[in-house]
């Protein structure tokens, strides 16, 4: 793999473009779009940091004091992000309550949104590319701005500013966990009828903790907070196709919810250290897969070998170690009567196929757990397949957007880690491999990742600086 020089970065504001040609970065005050080939800057822009008028009235208390002050506190960046079709990008900043919009092919060109009184915590884009959605503080609204007209829709009183709300896959109708007298709603908006309301229906939850909407986009799953183990299977017309609640409830509740891409699975996660595998035709478990401190032969164990970076001085790669025969690891002890006791699924996620689930547990920390789902032609036993044990606690962990079989991991020291299952053995078959990669850099931690949406480059996160990595294609 080749690496990029260090860059600069704040507030972990790095991401690739959806085509992955250019590379976005925030520094303070500034947006900075580098071309990925070359990594030459191609556009830099600096956001105006005049407040908006209702955050300036808000914070009128000494005008030339606070006019002083909050030029230099209204002017870091706390979101920026790409339009779906890389034409647009969007810098948000949260205490100066607004959002500046470029335009990546006319360096002059800027819109700027001024949020009202009700401030701003959150701006992202929608998939038309031409929208952008305003989350406000207390949850008292979310304002849709177009781009192309120029005006406003509001939607009133989302329940979360993070989560809890999702787009139909063609981008069509849009989902939202709501709060009206008291009670769990969702509501349905057509987002190409200006966000009109389509219809609104009971979330059929007392607490809810966040919202799926299926791949096919027919199917919505919702569940309860962490005090219930309850989970809700609805249709976009409001409709309860199933309800489920293992046997016997656990004390916590779901922590984790994942769709296969195909919509046909959902696993679901909670403290437990269980994960339920659903499936969309009986909307009961087909597998559940629980945490073990011992690991059967059969399953293939990489571990990473003890001090490599020193012997290594973080320069190369090196193979992970395979363990032969059962094997036996460490499980963290929990205190369950203390509040978000640290156990349990921290992170579902499906490989580009759904061949594979990727788990995280924080009773094991250092470990990765890769289970196998077979193909719709072989009969139907999932099982373990691998895991992967660290040194140190996996900060982050993410399967390749294109390749099926390739993974990346970080956990906050001078490496970045792969897996595999696509090397070609002696024998001309396919077969798994683990490697640790060394960043060549000095002083660097990868702390956070993301891939570009080829799968061809990573980028890795330190806390004040940023790299990229890309494969080195071979020709033949």
């Amino acid at each position: 793999m080749d690496f990029t020089e260090l860059y600069k970065h704040s507030g972990s504001l790095v991401s690739f473009s959806p085509g992955a040609h250019f590379v976005l970065n925030a520094v303070h005050d500034r947006v900075i779009i580098r071309k990925t080939d070359s990594f030459q800057i191609s556009r830099t822009w600096v956001i105006d940091p005049t407040p908006s008028e209702s955050a300036t009235l808000l914070n009128k208390q000494a005008s030339k004091a606070t006019r002083s002050s909050t030029d230099s506190r209204n002017n870091t960046i706390s979101h920026a992000a790409w339009s779906s079709d890389s034409e647009y990008v969007l810098a948000a900043s949260v205490k100066g309550g607004f959002v500046q919009v470029f335009k990546l092919r006319d360096e002059g060109w800027t819109a700027r949104i001024d949020c009202g009184a009700e401030g701003l915590v959150k701006a992202v884009w929608a998939p038309d590319a031409r929208t952008i959605l305003c989350f406000s503080d207390w949850g008292l609204r979310v304002t849709i701005w177009s781009l192309v007209t120029g005006t406003a829709s509001y939607i009133q009183f989302p329940i979360f500013l993070d989560k809890g709300f999702d787009f139909h896959a063609d981008g069509r109708y849009f989902v939202l966990a709501e709060r009206h007298k008291s009670k769990d709603m969702l509501g349905l908006y057509d987002a190409s009828e200006s966000y009109k309301l389509v219809r609104r229906f009971p979330s059929q939850t007392s607490s809810l903790a966040s919202l799926a909407l299926s791949p096919t986009g027919n199917h919505i799953a919702v569940w309860e907070g962490p005090l219930e183990y309850k989970l809700h299977i609805m249709t976009l017309a409001g409709n309860l196709l199933a309800s489920f609640s293992p046997d016997p409830e656990p004390v916590l509740g779901i922590r984790e919810v994942a769709w296969h891409p195909s919509g046909m699975f959902l696993a679901v996660a909670g403290w437990d250290d269980k994960v339920h595998v659903i499936d969309s035709l009986s909307w009961s478990p087909v597998t559940t897969f629980e945490l073990s401190s011992r690991i059967s032969s059969e399953v293939a164990i990489w571990r990473e070998p003890s001090k490599w970076l020193e012997a290594t001085e973080g320069r190369g790669f090196l193979s992970y170690e395979k363990l032969r025969g059962p094997q036996t690891i460490t499980l963290n002890k929990t205190d369950h009567t203390k509040a978000n006791p640290k156990s349990g699924a921290i992170q579902l996620e499906w490989n580009q196929t759904g061949s594979l689930l990727l788990v995280r547990y924080e009773t094991t920390p250092n470990a990765a757990h890769l289970y196998l789902f077979p193909s719709p032609n072989e009969a139907f036993v999932p099982r373990l397949r691998s895991v992967l044990l660290h040194s140190k606690t996996i900060l982050q962990a993410h399967w390749n957007p294109v390749r099926k079989g390739s993974l990346a991991l970080c956990c906050g020291n001078r490496s970045v880690y792969t897996w595999s299952d696509e090397w070609e053995g002696e024998s001309g078959e396919q077969e798994e491999m683990a490697e640790c990669i060394g960043v060549p850099a000095k002083e660097f931690d990868t702390r956070n990742m993301s891939w570009s949406r080829d799968g061809k480059g990573l980028i890795l996160l330190d806390k004040e600086t940023f790299c990229c990595t890309f494969e080195v294609e071979v020709t033949t």
